[in-house]
């Protein structure tokens, strides 16, 4: 019965002070849809990146690193042998790569390994000589580290995969040398060793660099172009089941295959501090902002309790507790914070959606920005939390009214 009462004394300070309720409310829903807007505008541009970047390399890529050799400053007779270190040429073949496959497949983390050659080449159709590219892998395991089906915009991957001397060309390429699915298109490597290939299919990363300059061939394919045997290999990419987690395993791939691994955040330092960055920045500037709106409903109920230290003081005589008083007032805080949480989510669900739609351009496409659940609870919680002290803290002030000093003002 108690309760029912706080309640509606609750619900008639929020009426009889609708102006103020209104601007209260309104203030959370700019806060909730601004947070919730610019978390799911990073999640997106995460989202995106990360898509990006997976397109064309994998989580970890494992290869034989550049030997130096050790700088000798003085002999037996102390003169100088070696002024500065040089990279000793030796070959970059990863000895016996099928053994190392094994190992790292063994390991329960590890989603797909794809051994891999990056060959460079030119490429020639008629007059058209363009410089680039091409990736040799296994094809079922190629499409499980990049999905590259997922980028396609003609042929067949089918068709690709069995084909020993199918191509996979990027969008540029096949825009400047005017290629279609089912041309030839020539393959010059350094070794000059030249190879004919059949246009299976034409990819769209939407990363320009990758798509004017990059093709996907057999392994085999790639062999041929280096003038190598069956077990050639100069690489051998890992993805595992979580890719933030890719740096934990370097060092432990390092050690069980000898060979140097490196985790693409190590690859990409530049581009995971900028994403630090606009982390700290997006969720810096959508905190302020809901706390701001927070502050507006604090100073409501602290001037509501002014306005009403009378009738608390009346409350309290009829054998109202200084609990009761807090319900009241906290009821009143979390009312007008619902109303603007479900506002605020409504507001940023539309512009999300809306957002969704707007065609970028570039290699961004569509703008970067998703439902995220994750942000919406995340917002909404820290609405309410935020809302609640805004209430509490002026109720423990009501509750400490004293009516006797109030009734002899």
């Amino acid at each position: 019965m108690k309760h029912a009462i706080n309640s509606e004394i609750a619900f008639t300070y929020i009426n009889s002070n609708k102006k103020l309720t209104a601007v209260a409310a309104l203030g959370i829903v700019l806060g909730m849809a601004v947070y919730i807007f610019m978390n799911s505008m990073m999640a997106g541009f995460d989202k995106q990146i990360n898509e990006s970047i997976f397109k064309s390399i994998s989580h970890i890529k494992i290869y034989k690193d550049d030997e130096v050799c050790a700088p000798l400053n003085e002999d037996s007779t102390h003169k100088t042998l070696i002024i500065n270190p040089k990279v000793i040429p030796t070959s970059n073949k990863i000895i016996n790569p099928n053994r190392i496959i094994q190992l790292l497949e063994s390991h329960p983390d590890v989603a797909v390994v794809s051994p891999q050659i990056n060959t460079g080449v030119f490429y020639k159709n008629g007059k058209s000589q363009i410089s680039g590219t091409s990736v040799g892998f296994i094809p079922e395991r190629g499409n499980r580290m990049y999905n590259i089906e997922s980028f396609m915009v003609d042929g067949n991957y089918q068709t690709f995969k069995n084909n020993p001397n199918g191509i996979l060309v990027g969008a540029g390429i096949a825009s400047k040398m005017n290629l279609s699915v089912g041309d030839n298109i020539s393959l010059t490597s350094s070794k000059a060793v030249t190879k004919v290939m059949r246009v299976e299919g034409i990819f769209q990363t939407n990363n320009s660099g990758v798509d004017k300059a990059r093709t996907f061939i057999s392994l085999q394919a790639a062999q041929q172009l280096q003038a190598e045997g069956p077990t050639y290999v100069t690489e051998i990419n890992v993805n595992v089941n979580d890719f933030n987690a890719a740096e934990q395993y370097s060092a432990l791939f390092s050690n069980l295959t000898g060979y140097k691994a490196e985790d693409w955040k190590t690859s990409n330092e530049t581009l995971v501090a900028g994403n630090k960055m606009r982390k700290v920045i997006i969720t810096f500037v959508s905190v302020t902002i809901l706390l701001v709106a927070g502050f507006g409903i604090y100073n409501i109920l602290n001037m509501t309790v002014s306005q009403k230290i009378n009738d608390i003081a009346i409350l309290k005589a009829m054998g109202f507790r200084g609990n009761d008083v807090v319900k009241i007032f906290v009821t009143q805080a979390m009312t007008i914070g619902a109303m603007g949480v479900t506002a605020g989510v409504i507001a940023a669900s539309g512009l999300i959606y809306w957002l969704q739609h707007v065609y970028i351009g570039g290699d961004i496409g569509y703008f970067p920005i998703y439902f995220n659940l994750v942000k919406f609870l995340q917002g909404i919680g820290f609405g309410l939390l935020i809302t609640f002290l805004a209430g509490y803290i002026p109720a423990r002030k009501a509750a400490k009214v004293d009516p006797v000093s109030i009734f002899r003002k």
